[in-house]
């Protein structure tokens, strides 16, 4: 305990339940606690709960009795994330912004000015865990964020607590309740950040132009209009036109795209979206050091996804795939050896 009362530790505290329950047990646990609140962007034109979401985290922290302060991280968050994300899109990518607020923001800004400061930590409520200088997945297997987490270094884990990480989210709750915490029935936030509740379409539309294309079928014929190629992922089946030839006729669903000539190309049947096996990663970070060609690992190539065996190559530089799968380039491949997470990187 007395160890543990000389080390000061800045939680990033959002309003939820989570980063709430982690600023809790820190505080039962010994540790000299300031609880911090961000502001990051958000769009003029979207309405954005930052200032109650900020309450919800002070009263939080007046609840446990620990200081509180509210870091500015609008610009960062624009640049790092928000810029990011759009430019991504319009490249005709499939961005996770999640992971870049990550990197640049949790564990870019904050920790840079948290240690500067004096903190000793960080601490977020990650469901993740870490042992040395590893990172591990959170024993919750359907709340796990460490797909979230491949980016970063491992001088910048050496700082980061992960104190819900070891708990199922039922026990989050539980705990919430047993501390008495204000946000102990909060519901958890859905969707990306600075998006909320809106189309992903409708906020992209703000910064790239529409420009109407084609939708063919798998014979290359036209059969309907888009608003644009970069705005649609494979597997969307809702916000292009088909000339139905009947009112019962089965939906369609994006199984190919081509940003160069602008059209998208639609099937009855979603599993026709080309999978496969080997992929090129861009921006690679390896946490525990790079893989070992022709090991077995897994690898999940989006949030909540399957756990793929799989294989490395040239140091992880290419991740082959023991079956085909369908991934789109900008999206994270996050490479494990059992609970491990050994780092990823960006599908070229």
């Amino acid at each position: 305990m007395a160890e543990k009362a000389r080390k000061k530790v800045f939680v990033a505290m959002s309003g939820g339940v989570d980063s709430s329950v982690a600023a809790a047990l820190l505080k039962k646990d010994g540790y000299d606690v300031v609880g911090v609140f961000m502001k990051t962007w958000h769009p003029e034109f979207l309405p954005c709960p930052w200032k109650e979401e900020r309450l919800s985290a002070m009263r939080v922290a007046a609840h446990i009795g620990i200081p509180f302060l509210t870091f500015d991280f609008e610009d960062e968050y624009k640049r790092g994330v928000g810029d990011y994300f759009i430019n991504e899109y319009r490249a005709g990518r499939t961005p996770n912004p999640d992971v870049m607020c990550n990197k640049e923001i949790k564990f870019g800004a904050f920790l840079k000015k948290a240690r500067g400061m004096g903190a000793d930590y960080i601490a977020t409520g990650h469901y993740a865990r870490k042992d040395a200088a590893r990172l591990l997945k959170g024993v919750d297997v359907g709340k796990d964020q460490s797909y979230f987490l491949w980016v970063l270094a491992p001088a910048e884990l050496r700082y980061a607590l992960f104190p819900v990480g070891g708990y199922a989210k039922d026990e989050v709750r539980r705990l919430a309740r047993k501390f008495g915490l204000p946000t102990a029935e909060k519901k958890d936030s859905q969707g990306i950040c600075f998006l909320g509740d809106v189309d992903m379409k409708d906020f992209l539309k703000h910064y790239i132009p529409e420009t109407e294309g084609a939708v063919l079928d798998e014979a290359g014929k036209v059969i309907g209009t888009h608003d644009g190629a970069v705005f649609y992922t494979l597997g969307e089946r809702h916000g292009f036109h088909v000339n139905a030839t009947n009112a019962n006729e089965k939906p369609y669903y994006i199984v190919a795209k081509d940003i160069a000539v602008n059209t998208v190309t639609v099937s009855h049947e979603p599993e026709k979206i080309g999978g496969k096996k080997i992929f090129t990663l861009e921006q690679q970070n390896w946490i525990s050091g790079a893989p070992e060609d022709g090991k077995r690992y897994t690898a999940q190539v989006r949030y909540r996804g399957a756990y793929l065996p799989c294989r490395a190559e040239c140091g992880g530089e290419r991740i082959l795939l023991e079956e085909p799968h369908a991934a789109a380039p900008g999206q994270s491949i996050v490479v494990y050896d059992g609970d491990i997470c050994i780092g990823g990187g960006i599908i070229a």
